[in-house]
């Protein structure tokens, strides 16, 4: 009996190496691979992982089963990963002197990408590098696109600056063009006077080395009207008020063609000027006498181009106050519209 089942064990052993479950070898799995526990024998499991880059879909492992079939459905490797594009970083470009355009030029974006070595599906949206771009701000966007049409965008800012010097003025009583429109670095502007203007923007060259007062407003008539400021002294609290509120009207008076002259204080210590220009005490001496002006208060007498006395003031006044007599009743048509043209000049 012993033999008997000695040989039956050794006939079993036969017979079941003999039926040994075994599954078919799994195919290579494109941008993958895997490993198994126990080749293609019953219960091995193949385990799968992706190439960098790639991603797995489907199962994560396969197992042998004792029927000597796989389960599960063979998975795949994908690429799903964009690209990485990196731009070029944002410039500023300053135009040069006389131009509203600047040149910027730039290297193409730097592309990579885990599947592909060298993805090439590159496009821009915006100029190209080299161009003229002109003033402001302008976005170039680069998209590139792998084998598998993942996609990766980026974009970076071109700024081109056009410097400018304050926005020029008319100047009374003249004009002026420029080599390039606009008041651009740069540029070139030539000014030109009205007939009986000189470039200074005066109409005349006034000389304070005379003796007389007559010598002195012959030089304004016709031409300038004069506005005679007198105090006994420059302590005088009405002359102080007065000079304050006129510290601001010089161009509104020169817009109305109005000349100040100043008679400041006493004899032996009095002092006369105009446009910064003190004159003869011989001088001050005869205005004061010809237009009748106390010594004892401060006053101002307003003149007319003809030399005309037209108006005598005690008081203070403001320069809106000046301003509005002397538009009333001292400006004649042509230089009302004048003043009308380059009224926003003094703001």
């Amino acid at each position: 009996m012993a033999d008997l089942a000695k040989c039956l064990s050794f006939l079993c052993s036969l017979v079941c190496g003999v039926l040994e479950v075994r599954c078919r070898v799994l195919p290579l799995t494109l941008h993958g691979t895997y490993t198994c526990t126990n080749g293609v024998m019953a219960d091995s499991r193949c385990d799968f992982t992706c190439d960098p880059g790639y991603q797995l879909e489907g199962v994560r492992s396969r197992t042998c089963m004792p029927g000597g079939r796989w389960n599960g459905i063979e998975p795949t490797c994908a690429d799903r990963d964009p690209p990485k594009i990196k731009c070029p970083l944002s410039r500023v470009r300053v135009a040069e002197p006389g131009k509203l355009t600047a040149r910027v030029s730039w290297d193409p974006p730097v592309v990579k990408d885990t599947a592909d070595a060298t993805p090439t599906d590159l496009t821009r949206i915006g100029e190209p590098s080299g161009s003229e771009f002109s003033e402001g701000i302008h976005v170039i966007r680069y998209k590139v696109y792998d084998l598998a049409r993942n996609k990766a965008l980026c974009k970076f800012i071109v700024r081109v600056e056009v410097r400018r010097c304050p926005p020029l003025k008319e100047p009374l009583y003249g004009s002026f063009t420029c080599s390039v429109e606009g008041n651009i670095y740069g540029a070139e502007c030539e000014f030109r006077c009205d007939p009986g203007y000189e470039r200074s923007g005066n109409p005349t060259t006034i000389t304070t080395d005379v003796r007389t007062s007559s010598a002195l407003l012959d030089q304004f008539s016709g031409k300038r009207r004069l506005l005679i400021i007198f105090t006994p002294s420059t302590d005088d609290q009405n002359y102080k008020l007065q000079e304050m509120m006129l510290q601001t009207a010089e161009c509104g008076l020169h817009l109305r063609q109005v000349t100040v002259v100043e008679l400041l204080g006493l004899p032996p210590k009095e002092v006369g000027r105009i446009n910064g220009k003190l004159l003869d005490i011989d001088v001050m001496e005869g205005l004061r006498k010809a237009l009748r002006i106390s010594q004892a208060y401060f006053s101002m007498v307003l003149l007319d181009k003809r030399g005309v006395d037209r108006e005598r003031i005690i008081n203070p006044t403001t320069s809106e106050e000046l301003f509005s007599l002397i538009d009333t009743y001292l400006l004649d048509e042509a230089e009302r519209e004048r003043l009308e043209k380059y009224r926003n000049h003094c703001d």
